[in-house]
């Protein structure tokens, strides 16, 4: 069906191949006001419509007997209309029933306020009907079913197929999508690059890409479904995984780093150092970065270990190994008030060595700024432990060797740009507590090598952990209270600042004068959120650090950044508001102590899927099982935006269902690149493009190092 306006004229001498970037406009039946629909769904050019895939499809491959039918099935049914029974209720609202007869069994097909309908339907006329079942009245019906109609000899079987569903935007429908993107098949599929040399696609067994799009978009069947997602998704992995590759490689072979090998005297000496025996996930992360170390290219490694898992003293060791050599080491939190607990733990830990450290904020004075700024430079200070002020101040290190992160996933080609000198790249560490599924990680962090470390059985507290019901809140303030009179500390966690911001949920600064007149009001409180000032929130920390603040009401900002041994004590509102991980990382808080800790989180709504995160949330202390629990609840579009990641959005791959193919996927990207480096071989230059093109930017492949 063709717009009702105007439809431009469409240049008639384009080449084939252009005909796939030329504007939507081109294509029979798109007029300029269907085309400002189209391009509310992200549909520009041929080549979009081509690539927008099904997100589901209507099976319409089985076909079913009315005497087989069950109460609230899904079911294709095939039967001459027998009946047509339009009517009116006493409201004026329309009904339309039409009883469909098969081999002597009867089933009605109802629709309301749909009177047009009628005229669709003659008695005697084949009909294929789709859609859920229900028994009323010792017969089937179907509300509102998917209807084909056939003609007298038609052969079912044509008809046996799967239907697909798209996204849609208000103006547009099923019929009309599909329509469209079948004349864009027929007039350019075929025009479609593969990006595939025909080795590589037999040795990774895909069909054709030409193969693979009219097969997504019309499937005849599962397998035909089945075996062009399989190409699809392994191309798109595929694509994602050559990027990370390359950046990978090229901040190998590009950059030079000091070797700094792990040698057993200074192994021992930095095991001597530490108070207490290494795990086993310890040593073993501990030798898997001192065997990049010992490189000469940058270390890119991720050491990802829930709360308790002992990051920070693997860290200590990398640490220790830049030294012995001579070399200096800086370790940035992310913010000022860890910053100095990272630096007062490491200044115990180390108090009778050699290492000399120095705390570097963005709070120093000018007078202690010079001093330390040249101590650094002329190599009288080996650590420095800090803020991403440490990047920003441009500070000139005397032979920085090891730069280690916390917490810090933005940490990008510039930052790196700053910290190198005379030519040579430190090696890199990212720590990160946050519990990232599997899949996640081979997507965000797939340029990077990582290290996994279990939790520390002993280290910390088990917390008690419970699903608050409105019915018990004050039963929860009193032992709230009683707590907080033994001397202990607690967190209140709210998800918004203000209650302008959203009136049906618990705000921090809401919740702060609630609590502060009602039941702490014996007690010292504080308010701490994102709003504020930086100097605001570090003295907000700074006060409960010091135990001059009982409580503190706060947003999530406290889900890294503050470590109080005697806060034992959390509340949680508007749970649902929350991710899995990052309840578990704010449980974190209070798991610090030697005292017993507990957390009440309270929600707002009552839907399945809250209540599924928040049972889980209850009865599951395992951070990276949680992660897996909230990627299969709620995706990863919900666990790590585009925003936060950089990278476009994938088109057709599940990393739940596709973990099989993202693993397959890396290994042979790897392998890959290992062979040719920048995909300069005439097979390669098709993927070439396509991986620039896509992910180019998000990971500064142009400017690596």
């Amino acid at each position: 069906m063709v717009d009702s306006e105007q439809t431009p004229s469409k240049p008639a001498n384009a080449a084939p191949i252009e005909r796939l970037t030329q504007s939507i406009l081109s294509i029979h039946g798109i007029g300029v006001q269907r085309a400002k629909l189209l391009e509310k769904l992200g549909l520009h050019t041929a080549a979009d419509l081509l690539f927008f895939f099904p997100r589901s499809y209507e099976d319409f491959t089985e076909l079913h007997q009315i005497t087989e039918l069950q109460h609230e099935q899904v079911a294709n049914v095939v039967g001459v209309v027998e009946d047509i029974d339009p009517a009116i209720t006493g409201r004026g609202k329309h009904i339309l029933s039409v009883l469909v007869k098969q081999d002597n069994q009867f089933l009605n097909a109802i629709w309301f306020n749909q009177s047009f309908m009628a005229k669709k339907f003659q008695i005697g006329q084949r009909v294929l009907l789709r859609g859920k079942t229900k028994l009323a009245s010792g017969r089937f019906q179907m509300s509102h079913p998917k209807t084909i109609w056939l003609d007298p000899d038609q052969n079912i079987e044509n008809e046996k197929q799967l239907s697909p569903i798209y996204r849609l935007t208000e103006g547009i429908n099923q019929r009309q999508m599909r329509e469209l993107i079948s004349r864009t098949i027929d007039r350019c599929a075929g025009l479609i690059q593969e990006a595939f040399p025909e080795d590589l696609r037999k040795q990774v067994e895909v069909c054709e890409i030409e193969t693979a799009i009219r097969q997504i978009h019309a499937p005849k069947n599962h397998e035909q479904m089945e075996s062009a997602r399989s190409r699809l998704v392994y191309q798109e992995l595929f694509i994602l995984q050559l990027a990370l590759a390359i950046r990978r490689h090229r901040i190998r072979t590009t950059n030079v780093s000091p070797q700094l090998e792990l040698t057993p005297k200074i192994r021992a000496r930095i095991i001597g150092r530490l108070p207490f025996t290494l795990t086993e996930t310890q040593k073993k992360a501990f030798q898997e970065i001192a065997a990049d170390m010992g490189q000469n290219f940058p270390m890119n490694r991720l050491l990802h270990g829930e709360v308790g898992s002992g990051k920070t003293v693997v860290a200590v060791c990398a640490m220790l190994l830049a030294v012995a050599h001579g070399n200096q080491a800086t370790l940035m939190a992310p913010t000022e008030i860890l910053a100095q607990q990272h630096y007062q733990t490491l200044k115990k830990l180390l108090e009778n060595s050699r290492v000399r450290m120095a705390l570097w904020t963005g709070s120093l004075k000018p007078a202690e700024r010079k001093k330390i700024s040249k101590q650094i430079s002329t190599g009288e200070v080996d650590l420095v432990i800090g803020t991403q002020a440490v990047v920003a101040s441009k500070i000139d290190f005397h032979q920085l060797g090891l730069v280690v992160i916390d917490e810090q996933h933005k940490f990008g080609v510039r930052q790196r740009a700053l910290l190198k000198q005379s030519g040579h790249d430190p090696h890199y560490l990212v720590m990160t507590a946050t519990p990232i599924p599997r899949t996640i990680s081979m997507t965000l962090f797939g340029d990077l090598d990582v290290s996994i470390l279990q939790r520390t059985s002993g280290v910390g507290q088990k917390v008690n952990t419970y699903l608050g019901l409105e019915k018990n809140r004050d039963q929860w303030w009193d032992f709230f209270g009683k707590k907080l009179k033994e001397g202990r500390q607690g967190f209140i966690v709210a998800p918004l600042v203000n209650a302008d911001d959203d009136s049906e949920l618990s705000s921090a600064e809401r919740m702060f004068e609630t609590l502060a007149n009602g039941p702490l009001s014996e007690f010292r409180l504080d308010v701490l959120h994102g709003k504020q000032s930086t100097e605001e929130k570090d003295i907000a920390m700074q006060n409960f650090v010091s135990g001059k603040t009982q409580a503190i009401v706060a947003t999530g900002v406290v889900e890294v950044g503050i470590n109080v041994p005697n806060a034992t004590l959390m509340t949680i509102e508007s749970a649902e508001r929350f991710g899995l991980s990052q309840l578990h990382q704010l449980r974190g808080r209070v798991s610090r102590g030697t005292h017993p800790a507990f957390v009440c989180a309270f929600a707002t709504t009552n839907d399945p899927e809250s209540n599924q995160r928040l049972t889980a949330f209850a009865d599951n202390d395992n951070g990276f099982e949680l992660a897996e629990i909230d990627l299969q609840i709620r995706g990863p579009g919900n666990l790590f935006s585009t925003q936060q990641s950089g990278f476009p959005p994938l088109m057709i791959a599940d990393l739940i269902r596709d973990a099989d193919i993202l693993k397959a996927a890396q290994h042979d990207a790897r392998h890959l690149i290992e062979q040719d480096p920048d995909l300069e071989g005439n097979d390669y230059q098709r993927l070439r493009q396509l991986v620039f093109a896509r992910y180019g930017k998000a990971l500064q492949l142009s400017d690596v190092g």
